[in-house]
């Protein structure tokens, strides 16, 4: 059954095998999907995302998401690469300099800090309004963004990228309006359980949190990929009447207090 049969779309941020990005791109295109994919320059150099697009017969094309000048053409190349409009794009981007060199919330370099929240959060409004303002989204379509429960809960060594998840979300509800009034796309963060992504694994102590994570969700930690799965069921059809919503991918953790394996 594939439920992507016929539907185009963008992917943000595939690296390697361990991005959900990436595990995206195989299922989507498992399920009939075409798609382009795209990173930044920096980020395709040290990468192996040309293996991907090979596995998927996808285009890739370079843009530096923080950069209007390079999503517009990027947007204006995939249009005419794909024959059409789209149905799917899918926001994998985030990064923060704080937490790569280990700067502590309460000692943030603020330069630091700006990059962080236009990389993982304003990067999302920058596509979002890109393909408003040019009808890139065909009628019932759907974006997505990932995102993590620090955005609600401390969770300290998360650091800046917590406020930068919290903006994310809120403009996706906001964009979320404004997007289904105009041709009902749909605009929705999935919130994932800690995954062992080349970003995630770069938090401090996360291969304990992992474990901890684990314990405390009724299912265990939701790997990436269920996630891809669930992406994928987000961009088709059956989906079309859930927008603005922040929606939990952890097994049950973002519902759990305490378990006795953690006690």
């Amino acid at each position: 059954m594939k439920i992507l049969e016929g539907k185009k779309g963008i992917i943000f941020g595939a690296l390697d095998e361990k991005s959900i990005a990436w595990k995206v791109a195989l299922k989507a295109h498992e399920h009939g999907a075409k798609f382009i994919l795209s990173n930044a320059p920096v980020a395709l150099r040290m990468g192996k995302i040309q293996e991907l697009a090979d596995l998927t017969q996808s285009k890739l094309v370079a843009a530096d998401a923080t950069n209007n000048e390079d999503l517009q053409v990027l947007f204006e190349e995939s249009k005419k690469h794909l024959g059409g409009n789209f149905d799917f794009v899918l926001h994998s981007i985030g990064m923060s300099p704080n937490v790569r060199k280990n700067k502590h919330y309460t000692d943030l370099n603020y330069d630091w800090l700006h990059k962080t929240l236009d990389i993982s959060a304003i990067s999302f409004h920058r596509i979002l309004q890109l393909l408003y303002k040019g009808d890139f989204m065909n009628q019932h379509s759907s974006i997505l963004a990932l995102t993590y429960i620090a955005a609600q809960r401390v969770f300290p060594d998360y650091g800046d990228m917590a406020d930068a998840k919290s903006m994310l979300e809120s403009i996706t509800r906001s964009f979320g309006y404004h997007f289904g009034v105009k041709n009902k796309t749909r605009v929705n963060t999935i919130s994932q359980s800690p995954t062992p992504t080349t970003a995630g694994s770069g938090v401090k102590g996360f291969d304990d949190f992992l474990g901890f994570a684990d314990k405390m969700s009724a299912l265990g930690n939701a790997p990436a990929d269920a996630c891809a799965d669930y992406c994928i069921s987000l961009f088709s059809d059956l989906t079309r009447f859930v927008t603005m919503q922040n929606l939990y991918h952890d097994g049950g953790f973002s519902s759990i207090g305490v378990t006795p394996d953690v006690l």
